[in-house]
């Protein structure tokens, strides 16, 4: 008999299309591993088996079986993203339990291409921090269960890693899908401004957050990145060769970026000079006052999506990011630093074609209940292992995080590429590439 579980998408899809398999199959065999695995990893808040089960009967029957590109893919949703009869709690005490009315616009689109939703993943309360934990549950990397998945899209992020599903949805308002991938060897793009419908929280952490692909391959980010911009395929991959920075500095002042993460990005630059890129390094002109800004729009976002909540029933750490928060709203909203840091960081891309980083500094913290420590711990945790990712949602810029090597410990490094808005397909391009010289192992050794 054989096995979808470990199989990509495309090669679910396709056997689906074909009727090598069928939809009931597929999500069987991957909710028969979540309820294996899952009290191990904690990727899940809640797993939809009947009405997913359902579903996949319903995609069966479908009269355009044979068009869909995500034809019976079990998927995973980020618990701050709508799902028609299911509650979105966001990580929190304090959201109703209340189901809801429809899909988001993202899940409809994955619904639409013939996607089934088999659950809803664990992220931190309001989607705040870098680690997945709090009254939900703790988020652990299936490569190292020690450690945390990474947050804020962790619950996703392990969910792919594990093999639970190949494909999850997730979102990123300060690193959200690039932290978590980079923690479980996995490829995301966080879309450029525009290019994904976002509608997340009360205002998308004033456009700085966006909805994205967790996966296992390139060609299965692309797949899913079609869909969730309503492309009309996937991104044809451009041969042309690019002119790439490499940049192994923090854009924070005093945080040290780790020495595997910088031999991570020497050697996929030097990979990529091989193929015919023309790389130098080069850095950013990051201002003085990114950190600051970061940290204000940070506390902002979360300030925004607590209205309303009551606050007594949030977490210690989220109630004084929120009333820290609160302080910077209206400056926050008004978009200046932003429009500042593009006008700044302009002048490079027009020079640079791709910035090549790691895509952390270290690897993640402990999986712990970070949500029952102090809000300055939990600051200090999560900038001095993830700087590299705001400067890119302040910008409103496409950024990748692909696997690139290894750790100390055999869990996986990574990088991370940025692009000038619309450069999505360039991204994935060059991603393909770094895949092709040097592949990745797909999925954690749970089993």
């Amino acid at each position: 008999m054989t096995s979808w579980v470990g199989r990509t998408a495309a090669e679910i899809a396709a056997a689906v299309r074909e009727k090598r398999a069928t939809p009931h199959e597929v999500v069987a065999e991957h909710l028969a591993r979540i309820e294996r695995l899952d009290a191990r990893v904690g990727a899940f808040r809640h797993v939809r088996t009947d009405a997913a089960l359902a579903e996949a009967e319903e995609v069966a029957a479908r009269a355009d079986l044979a068009r869909l590109p995500l034809a019976g893919v079990p998927v995973a949703v980020k618990d701050n993203l709508p799902v028609r009869g299911e509650s979105t709690r966001v990580g929190s005490a304090a959201t109703p339990d209340a189901p809801a009315g429809h899909d988001h616009v993202t899940v409809a689109r994955l619904r639409a291409a013939g996607a089934i939703v088999v659950g809803l993943t664990n992220v931190p309360e309001l989607c705040v921090f870098g680690t997945t934990d709090g009254v939900h549950g703790i988020a652990r990397n299936p490569w190292d269960t020690s450690r945390t998945a990474g947050g804020s899209s962790g619950g996703s992020a392990a969910a792919v890693a594990a093999g639970m599903v190949p494909i999850a949805l997730g979102n990123d308002g300060m690193g959200s899908l690039r932290i978590p991938a980079a923690n479980c060897g996995l490829v995301t793009i966080k879309p450029g401004y525009g290019t994904v419908p976002a509608g997340i929280g009360n205002g998308d952490w004033f456009g700085m957050s966006e909805n994205g692909p967790l996966a296992t391959t390139v060609e299965d980010t692309s797949l899913m990145f079609a869909v969730l911009a309503d492309l009309p395929g996937t991104p044809a991959p451009e041969p042309a060769t690019h002119r790439i920075a490499l940049s192994l500095h923090s854009p924070l002042p005093g945080v040290h970026v780790s020495r595997p993460y910088a031999n991570a990005a020497r050697e996929a630059a030097a990979l990529l000079g091989q193929a015919g890129h023309e790389v130098r390094p080069a850095e950013p002109p990051y201002p003085w006052w990114l950190g600051t800004a970061s940290l204000a729009h940070w506390t902002a976002g979360t300030a925004v999506d607590a209205e309303g909540l009551d606050k007594r029933r949030l977490t210690r750490r989220t109630r004084v990011h929120a009333a820290v928060g609160r302080r910077f709203v209206n400056s926050v909203r008004s978009g200046d630093r932003r429009e500042q840091l593009r006008r700044r960081l302009e002048p490079f891309f027009a020079e640079h074609d791709v910035l090549l980083t790691p895509a952390l500094a270290r690897r993640g913290p402990a999986a712990a209940p970070w949500h029952e420590r102090g809000w300055l711990r939990n600051l200090l945790a999560n900038t001095a292992y993830s700087p590299m990712t705001p400067p890119w949602n302040l910008t409103g810029w496409p950024a990748m995080s692909i696997p690139f090597g290894t750790l100390p410990n055999g869990a996986p490094c990574a990088v991370q590429l940025v692009g000038r808005p619309g450069s999505e397909p360039e991204l994935l391009a060059v991603a393909a590439q770094l895949e092709a010289l040097r592949p990745w192992r797909r999925t954690a050794p749970l089993e």
